[in-house]
């Protein structure tokens, strides 16, 4: 161990040394022929000085030599490494030479080597000029909390710039000196509160871990006054996430559910197909991404944008067929409306399955939606960040066409009093006509969002058609605004309701709810106003 520290200290003070003074050509060609040798003493403090010489090609050849491709030429003492299709690359210029070298033998290795390549290598990584190399190797102390890097940390948090990885290092020693037991007593508990300011489940655990058998009573008080700070800490994170997480299923339901609420609000109709014009537009998107993979890969980003035009013309002209061939002549029949959209539903998915197959289908991610972004343990994904904001531009486009166009117009008169539209001339089945095929194509719309965060398969509407109708009567039938509401109150109880309840129990206990705040207010939260006799 005494041997291994020694190794660790002269790498890292050589790293420093150097790093001022760049090596001559002349001595990295004598650094590098240290190597070429079997004596194991001479390779053992090859491994050392090529670390220390800051050479663009020491970690190369260090890790060629830890994986046993590392050779030389008796002759000339030339290094040679062993590429993976079985050629060589000269070590000192990192290429192929000209000739393939002959008469080589391999590098050895021993316990004593392995240990200083060992040692030489995780130095060189805190020493790497990659911060996210010295931020891995500090992450890697920090779980490995071995005593023996004390000295290099020390030496490498002295030189850091970088005040993040900065950070990282002084969590890592932190992490060491807390089970130090011959380590200081105030040493300790500052790393107890260093921890404490890290604040995450790992630090937690190496906290609980101190105990009075390995800490006097101070350190173990420090100790649990940090993990405490960390509870509350993690506790407080863990609501913030859940209401993230509701904000993101809510804008979800918003799309699955708008459509819905402007045709029900205008034409009373219950359109249990809803959910099938959803997965007509989650099925668009995988075609278009399969067109865009053998075509043109390189748009392959731009498929989401090429989709969400095309998904919701596909849905709207099956929407305007629907109405046109089956509900038009439904009007005031409710129950057989009902039991023809669910007729028509079936049929569509069994129309799919023939097409596609049973099988979910697999829709890719593109590049801007990939990631997540974390905010000091609270973790925001790219991809969710987007369907919000995509949920909300649809919102206000829609509540646009609603309120500034002569369609919208038309379709608010029909909403308030179908009878006084009619008689100013306001023909009230085209309205019906594209108010559904709107309908159709906005849900089209939402399973392009949908096939992001979902299986695409022929199920996919029927996940969530009932929330979809949970929203629009709780909001207020043919209220954009309620709608908006609705859908965000139903996915923020809904994900605070599943730590407590489960997520069958948490629906079941949100179904309830909704029941008795309908036979308080069966118009909903906000109800429209109208101007016939029954308002």
């Amino acid at each position: 161990m005494f041997r291994r520290f020694v190794i660790l200290f002269s790498v890292l003070i050589g790293l420093v040394a150097l790093a001022a003074a760049p090596i001559r050509a002349d001595d990295a060609s004598l650094v590098l022929k240290r190597l070429a040798t079997d004596n194991y003493g001479e390779i053992e403090a090859g491994v050392a000085a090529l670390a220390a010489s800051g050479l663009p090609v020491s970690e190369a050849v260090l890790t060629a030599l830890a994986d046993s491709r590392l050779s030389y030429r008796p002759s000339d003492k030339a290094l040679f490494i062993k590429d993976t299709s079985g050629g060589w690359i000269d070590a000192a210029t990192n290429a192929a030479p000209a000739e393939a070298p002959s008469g080589l033998k391999s590098v050895k290795l021993n316990n004593r080597v392995r240990r200083a390549l060992e040692a030489a290598l995780g130095s060189m990584t805190l020493m790497s000029p990659d911060p996210m190399k010295r931020i891995a190797a500090a992450e890697a102390v920090f779980k490995s909390r071995d005593a023996n890097t004390l000295a290099p940390l020390d030496v490498v948090i002295g030189k850091e710039a970088d005040p993040v990885v900065k950070r990282y290092f002084e969590e890592a020693r932190a992490a060491v000196l807390l089970l130090k037991t011959d380590a200081p007593e105030t040493d300790r508990v500052r790393a107890a509160e260093r921890l404490g300011e890290r604040g995450d489940q790992d630090s937690l655990a190496l906290l609980g871990s101190v105990t009075e058998a390995n800490a006097t009573a101070n350190i173990v008080s420090a100790a649990k006054l940090a993990a405490k700070g960390i509870e509350s800490r993690l506790a407080l994170l863990s609501t913030a996430q859940n209401a993230w997480y509701g904000l993101s299923l809510g804008s979800v339901l918003l799309l699955a559910a708008i459509g819905l609420a402007i045709t029900f609000g205008v034409m009373g109709i219950i359109n249990m197909a809803h959910g099938e014009m959803v997965m007509l537009g989650a099925y668009t998107t995988f075609v278009v991404q399969e067109i865009i993979r053998t075509k043109v890969p390189s748009l392959f980003d731009w498929s989401l944008p090429i989709a969400i035009p095309l998904a919701f013309c596909v849905s709207g002209l099956v929407g305007l067929l629907i109405e046109r061939v089956i509900i038009r002549h439904l009007y005031g029949r409710p129950l057989e409306t009902l039991l023809a959209t669910w007729g028509v539903s079936l049929v569509l998915q069994q129309a799919v399955r023939s097409v596609f197959g049973a099988n979910n289908r697999e829709v890719g991610a593109p590049s801007y939606m990939a990631g997540v972004w974390d905010l000091g343990g609270f973790q925001i994904t790219y991809g969710r960040l987007w369907i919000i904001v995509f949920s909300l531009v649809v919102f206000f486009a829609l509540l646009g066409v609603m309120k500034g166009t002569s369609l919208g117009l038309r379709m608010r008169a029909v909403i308030q009093n179908r009878r006084m539209a009619a008689a100013m001339g306001i023909r009230t089945p085209v309205v019906d006509a594209l108010t559904f095929a709107l309908g159709s194509g906005v849900a089209g719309i939402a399973g392009v969002a949908l096939s992001q965060i979902d299986n695409v398969s022929p199920n996919l509407g029927q996940s969530y058609i009932i929330d979809s109708f949970l929203v629009v009567v709780f909001g207020g039938v043919g209220n954009l605004w309620g709608t908006l509401l609705g859908a965000l109150s139903l996915g923020l109880a809904n994900k605070f309701l599943e730590p407590v309840a489960g997520a069958v129990l948490g629906k079941i206990i949100l179904l309830a709810v909704i029941i008795l705040f309908i036979q308080r207010r069966p118009r909903g939260l906000f109800a429209l106003k109208g101007r016939a006799v029954d308002s």
